[in-house]
């Protein structure tokens, strides 16, 4: 049986994303050619552990002594 990697457009779909060329994905666990392709496992680990909105960016909070 053949392995299923996702492309781009799968893994936007996955992660309920439009445009998942615009996120810093892993790399790749195959290319076909230039064509980049993940394991679902692969997305799926990346997803859990990346940092979620707004980790070390933005605006400081505003103290309130």
């Amino acid at each position: 049986m053949a392995t299923r990697y996702l492309g781009v457009k799968q893994v936007g779909e996955r992660l309920g994303v439009k445009n998942a060329a615009a996120y810093k994905l892993p790399e790749p666990d195959a290319y076909i050619g230039d064509t980049k392709g993940w394991l679902p496992e692969t997305i799926d680990e990346w997803n859990r552990n990346r940092p979620g909105r707004g980790v070390g960016g933005g605006r400081p909070r505003k103290n309130k002594d």
